[in-house]
């Protein structure tokens, strides 16, 4: 079965502003980067379709998810925090990422692909239960797990947060679920500064120092997930696909390269087939040098792919 490669021109409308990292050009420098390779014969291309508000409400409650459509303005832009602006075609492109998620899910848990990845933005990982940062609004990986467990009726799911952030976002919403692992690594101390002290027993955070190389990411990630993983034995895993903590990127400090992410995602496949049938969905988080986040997103792309 192919890889399912989830997005929507519609992702691309929506722009905070000359200069903001969480750029429309994101998602351009991905698609160009998979011309140039194999991977276009072998992938499945699919369009992605707006979220049902039905499965935002999992997540996020009425009352926000009605405040943020009164928001959008008309024209020009608005700051919903200091780091997220909205315009006109801002909440297309958020529901439009929503969308592609659950789509995944549902694609996957289907048995109709093994796999999928949602090329897609606005990211979601910082977005909590009824407040937007960190570029995000609705937490896409959150809407996608609660729609595994809800509507579909897994019993267990595991996310993976790889991002130079923390998904603090994520963590707010499943704190104390037991249904969800959530296992994220990020740069310490980094934005968001919270939810990186919780004790729940179902959050497996693992800080960071900024220089850290692939060499400490590695054995970190493998000392603190692995066993949590197999004794919560996932029949999903999700993914937050953040490339930013490469080397070249603006926005950390960490010192990862492509290498890296082929072997945390194929780690997370290893797991996946032994404990969900393979199944694995994966959702762009963050990645700002745009050569990096290419490079980067192919290496992912490959390996769930199989080469």
């Amino acid at each position: 079965m192919k890889t399912a490669f989830i997005s929507h021109d519609d992702c691309s409308h929506h722009d905070m502003g000359y200069g903001h990292p969480e750029s429309p050009a994101r998602l351009g420098a991905i698609l160009n980067q998979l011309q140039d390779t194999r991977l276009m014969q072998d992938l499945e291309f699919v369009r992605a379709e707006s979220v049902d508000p039905s499965a935002v409400r999992r997540v996020h409650p009425a009352t926000y998810i009605q405040q943020l459509d009164l928001l959008q303005p008309e024209k020009g832009r608005i700051m919903c925090d200091g780091d997220t602006l909205m315009m006109k075609d801002t909440m297309r492109a958020v529901k439009l990422a929503a969308g592609a998620a659950v789509q995944a899910v549902d694609m996957v848990l289907s048995g109709q692909n093994s796999n999928a990845f949602c090329a897609t933005r606005p990211p979601g990982h910082h977005a909590e239960r009824n407040k937007t940062m960190g570029f995000c609004f609705y937490n896409n990986i959150a809407i996608a797990a609660k729609h595994a467990l809800e509507f579909h009726g897994l019993e267990r799911v595991a996310i993976i947060d790889f991002d130079v952030h923390q998904g603090n976002g994520t963590v707010d919403i499943f704190e104390n679920d037991p249904r969800v692992l959530v296992c994220s690594s990020f740069q310490h101390p980094c934005y968001p500064y919270s939810h990186h002290m919780s004790y729940a027993e179902n959050i497996i955070n693992t800080p960071l120092a900024a220089g850290a190389q692939g060499v400490h990411f590695r054995a970190n990630v493998e000392s603190d997930w692995l066993n949590k993983l197999q004794n919560h034995r996932p029949q999903l895993l999700l993914i937050s696909a953040g490339f930013d903590a490469h080397k070249d990127d603006p926005l950390g400090e960490l010192e990862l390269v492509e290498d890296d992410y082929r072997w945390v995602t194929r780690m997370i496949m290893d797991v996946a087939k032994t404990y969900a049938r393979g199944r694995v969905v994966s959702c762009l988080e963050g990645g700002y040098n745009l050569k990096a986040l290419a490079s980067s997103v192919e290496a992912h792309i490959q390996t769930l792919s199989g080469y």
